[in-house]
C-alpha cells in the first residue's frame, strides 16, 4: 500500500505544503494545502478523507476539494466523499467552514439528499474498515480535540501499521496504545525548535529534547519520519533531534515522498 506524502509542513512557503497523506488513491489523510498538487482525475478519485482534527493547515483543502469534484462525482452518480472526524472537529467545520460565509455547506450541494460531502463522526478507539484496510483511531493531545491513526494494509490490525500521531504535545496515552503495536513507519510532528519549547507548550506542539523524550517510550528502534516543522526550520530541527542520539531510524518527510507498507494488494 503506498503512502504518498502530499504535505508535511508545518505552513506554507515555496516548496512547502501543509498536511496532507494519500492512502493507495482513495483515502486522503488530513487535508491541507498539498491536496492542491493532485490532478482532477486524482482528486475525483478520493472516496474517504480522515481529519486529525480542526486547525485550518489540515482541513482548508476538503472545501476546494468537493468543489473540484462536485459535477464529475454527480454527473457519475457517484455516492458522498465521507469526511470521518471527531464530533466537535465535524461541528468546528459546520460552523467555521461550511457555513455559507467562509465557503458553502458541500453536506447539501448539490441537495441534501445526495451531497458531495457526508459526515461520519468517529472517537478514540474505533477501527475503520475502507476498501480493505484497517484504519484506527488514536489518541492525540492538542489545542483542539485531536486524534492520530494506525493504519494496516489488510482487513485485520495485525502486522506493521503505518502511524501518524497528528499534531500532538505530550501524549502518555498514545504511547500506551503503541506498546500493544507493531509500529512499522511512525510519522511524528516536531514543529519548533528547542530554544521555542515555551511556545511548543503553549500550543500543544513538540520540539526535539521533548520528541525524545516521547520517542524513548517506545518498545523497539522504529523507522521514523519527521513532519510538520515550519518553512525554513528543517535543517535546524533535524540537527538537533541527531545530536541528542535515540536508536531511532529518523529522517525528515518532505512532500513527494511515498511510504510503502507491505500486506496490501
Amino acid at each position: 500500500m503506498p503512502i504518498r506524502v502530499l504535505g508535511c509542513s508545518g505552513s506554507i512557503a515555496a516548496g512547502s505544503r501543509t498536511t496532507a497523506f494519500l492512502l493507495d488513491d482513495d483515502i486522503l489523510i488530513d487535508a491541507g494545502t498539498g491536496v492542491g498538487d493532485l490532478t482532477l482525475d486524482e482528486l475525483a478519485r478520493i472516496d474517504h478523507i480522515l481529519v486529525s482534527h480542526s486547525h485550518l493547515d489540515h482541513v482548508l483543502a476538503i472545501g476546494l476539494l468537493a468543489d473540484s469534484v462536485i459535477r464529475r462525482r454527480t454527473a457519475q452518480g457517484r455516492p458522498p466523499i465521507h469526511v470521518y472526524a471527531l464530533q466537535p472537529t465535524l461541528a468546528a467545520l459546520r460552523t467555521h467552514l461550511f457555513n455559507g460565509v467562509i465557503w458553502p455547506d458541500f453536506t447539501a450541494l448539490p441537495d441534501r439528499t445526495n451531497p458531495v460531502l457526508r459526515f461520519v463522526p468517529f472517537t478514540v478507539g474505533d477501527r475503520l474498515a475502507l476498501g480493505g484496510r484497517t484504519i484506527e483511531v488514536l489518541p492525540a493531545a492538542h489545542t483542539v480535540p485531536a486524534v492520530g491513526f494506525a493504519v494496516w494494509p489488510r482487513p485485520q490490525a495485525e502486522g506493521a501499521a503505518w502511524i501518524f500521531t497528528g499534531d500532538t504535545g505530550p501524549n502518555p496515552a498514545l504511547w500506551e496504545r503503541l506498546r500493544g503495536l507493531e509500529v512499522g513507519c511512525l510519522v511524528i510532528e516536531t514543529a519548533f525548535r528547542d530554544d521555542e519549547a515555551e511556545l511548543a507548550a503553549r500550543s500543544a506542539h513538540l520540539h526535539p529534547a521533548r520528541l525524545r523524550q516521547e520517542l524513548a517510550q517506545l518498545a523497539a528502534p522504529a523507522e521514523v519520519c519527521i513532519t510538520h516543522v515550519k518553512p525554513g526550520e528543517v535543517e535546524t530541527v533535524m540537527a538537533e533531534i541527531a545530536a541528542q542520539g535515540n536508536g531511532h531510524r529518523i529522517r525528515a518527510l518532505k512532500a513527494g515522498d511515498e511510504i510503502r507498507l507491505n500486506g496490501g494488494e
